[in-house]
């Protein structure tokens, strides 16, 4: 079992909903939990199902350098990247408006 966190940002209720199924929303769309990595892999899932034009970001503690990992789901400036196995994130530039 690990702690995980999930955020949201424009995300179906729905999806809100399932996700305070098993986690427990601290903030609206912050959500925290202790789980296996079989019930984490299976709250992605529902992500990924349910978030349609949202964004979605879950980090979860694991053995690594940094101690811990992420995924995203959907469009945002924040892109992972991998830099010589260390996770980190590239904030891509402002579109700007014509």
């Amino acid at each position: 079992m690990s702690m995980i966190v999930v955020v949201t940002e424009s995300v179906p209720p729905r999806l809100r909903g399932r996700l305070a199924v098993w986690l427990l929303e601290v903030r609206a769309g912050v959500y925290i939990g202790n789980v296996s990595a079989r019930i984490r892999e299976m709250i992605w899932q529902q992500i990924n199902v349910l978030a349609e034009d949202g964004n979605v970001v879950m980090a979860w503690g694991t053995n690594t350098e940094s101690g811990f990992d992420f995924q995203t789901y959907g469009e945002n400036r924040r892109e992972p990247i991998d830099f010589d196995g260390l996770r980190l994130v590239l904030f891509k530039p402002l579109e700007e408006e014509e």
